[in-house]
């Protein structure tokens, strides 16, 4: 081996390794270069490692200037660093730096991980910056879209949140909806309910949501603490009243006199004494189409079907098809998620004749099909509004003074003794009568498509009592025809006492 010089490193290459070296003192190892029979001069570190081999450390190639390589002078200087190093006592360099990679590797992994630790925090505060109104958004977008469960069952909700955006517009946004999220306080949203004063419907609602928004921020860890877990809607709210307003036989005989001076059309009138034969829901009682709307080749009747009910979906109505031959109005879907069959009875039957006789020709047809809808808007190619009906029999039990702009002037027309009265309490006084003619609770449940209360009852009894539920609504329809018109009902229909 030669001393190592700028001249033996620049030597031509031959057949085999050239080998040039420059010793420290002793034991402290040895300054190697290389020329390769390639031509590549290298330079190395060599020393005695603890089990008394000979390796060869590279330090880097060399080039004369120190372009893409080391000098000679900066080849010889990073060779006395691993003298020193050596001389220290790393007897084993290479496991040395072997280590030194490892710590670093771990370093830069640690590095690495603190970064994405702090890019993730830094989005989190971004996110926790969110405003009340771009939470908001996030949660219609997510929780109150219209979905459908494994199991089929339905989540989210059914206008996919326009209903509480408006709520929201109205009575949160204007105070709370530019604050930032995570500076919002229990205070903060309970100041949204307190600003309800006298509504407390509107506050219950609102304080429900609020409630259900901010548990949607705590689950996605938008939020560290929900402001609201503690509230207790019953102490805010107060406890919701019952409605328990129910007909008496007395105010069902005085219906027909104020129906016929209130000038309902002839739909709103049959629609009061069907909702009173079948205790059917409104949306329902303005979803009904007729059956004979509906092709009988199967295929084109699926097609009809779905057509229709997109329109129903769209008002917000349930999809119904009434039979009158049959005697039947079923309903595929219904509020407890399971279709429902209610049996019309010659009652019923005699109010759906009526409503047959002013069935419309379909807008924009030239064949001279009829409006499917029992029950159509103006234009008739859809449902009337699911709130009309609602609002006709609010608006003819006012005072004068209160009468509405460009609304009936009939204002008390429909007054009856015992107060106002709304077409959810014409339900519950179809349930009534059921009961007075002595039908047990759970047949009247059933004619009512309530879901039973008891857990257990629900699983394991499956049976939906459809002849006790024909005997009782052919009953129901006995009474009121009898009520009605003041004279007893020609019927066979016998009542069966509750056990």
């Amino acid at each position: 081996m030669a001393t190592i010089t700028d001249k033996g490193m620049q030597a031509k290459a031959t057949g085999t390794d050239q080998w040039l070296t420059q010793p420290f003192n002793r034991g402290a190892g040895v300054f190697v270069g290389r020329i390769t029979p390639g031509g590549e001069r290298l330079f190395y570190f060599r020393y005695t490692d603890s089990q008394g081999r000979r390796p060869f450390l590279p330090i880097g190639a060399y080039h004369p200037k120190g372009q893409n390589g080391l000098t000679l002078a900066q080849g010889y200087s990073k060779a006395t660093e691993l003298s020193v190093l050596y001389r220290s006592g790393a007897k084993d360099l290479r496991e040395h730096f072997a280590q030194l990679e490892a710590d670093q590797a771990q370093a830069d992994a640690l590095a690495r991980r603190a970064a994405v630790d702090q890019i993730e925090a830094d989005e989190l505060a971004r996110q926790r910056r969110l405003t009340v109104r771009d939470l908001f958004s996030r949660w219609q977008a997510t929780d109150l879209q219209p979905t459908r469960r494994a199991d089929g069952t339905r989540a989210g909700r059914k206008d996919g949140g326009l209903f509480v955006f408006q709520q929201f517009t109205r009575h949160v946004f204007p105070l709370i909806g530019d604050m930032a999220l995570e500076d919002v306080r229990k205070a903060d949203l309970l100041a949204v309910i307190d600003a309800q004063q006298g509504k407390a419907r509107t506050a219950a609602m609102l304080l429900g949501d609020l409630k259900q928004m901010m548990a949607f921020a705590m689950d996605r860890d938008l939020i560290t603490m929900d402001p609201l877990a503690s509230v207790k809607k019953a102490r805010i709210v107060g406890t919701p009243v019952e409605r328990d307003r129910v007909l008496s036989d007395e105010e069902v005989g005085l219906l027909p006199a104020a129906i016929s001076s209130a000038g309902l059309h002839v739909r709103s009138a049959a629609a009061i004494w069907l909702t009173l034969a079948t205790g059917a829901r409104v949306g329902e009682l303005m979803g009904a189409v007729w059956a004979d709307a509906l092709p009988a080749d199967s295929k084109l009747r699926t097609a009809r079907l779905a057509a229709l009910q997109a329109l129903a979906d769209a008002d917000g109505v349930k999809l119904g098809v009434i039979d009158a031959d049959r005697g039947t109005w079923y309903l595929p879907d219904t509020k407890n998620q399971r279709d429902h069959t209610i049996q019309l009875s010659a009652f019923a039957l005699a109010q759906l004749e009526a409503l047959r006789q002013v069935r419309e020709i379909l807008t924009g047809t030239t064949t001279g099909e009829l409006s499917p809808w029992v029950f159509p808007a103006t234009t008739n190619s859809r449902p009337v509004c699911v709130k009309s009906f609602g609002k006709q029999l609010a608006d003819r039990q006012r005072t004068a003074a209160q009468r509405l702009s460009r609304r009936s002037k009939a204002t008390e027309a429909l007054a009856l003794p015992g107060g106002k009265w709304t077409a959810h309490d014409l339900r519950r006084t179809a349930a009534t009568i059921m009961a007075r003619l002595g039908f047990a609770s759970d047949t009247i449940n059933e004619c009512l498509n309530h879901i039973q209360a008891d857990r257990m009852a629900r699983v394991y009894i499956q049976d939906r009592r459809e002849a006790d539920q024909k005997r009782a609504f052919d009953a129901l329809g006995a009474r009121l025809q009898e009520i009605s018109s003041g004279q007893p009902a020609a019927s066979n229909v016998i009542a069966l006492m509750a056990a």
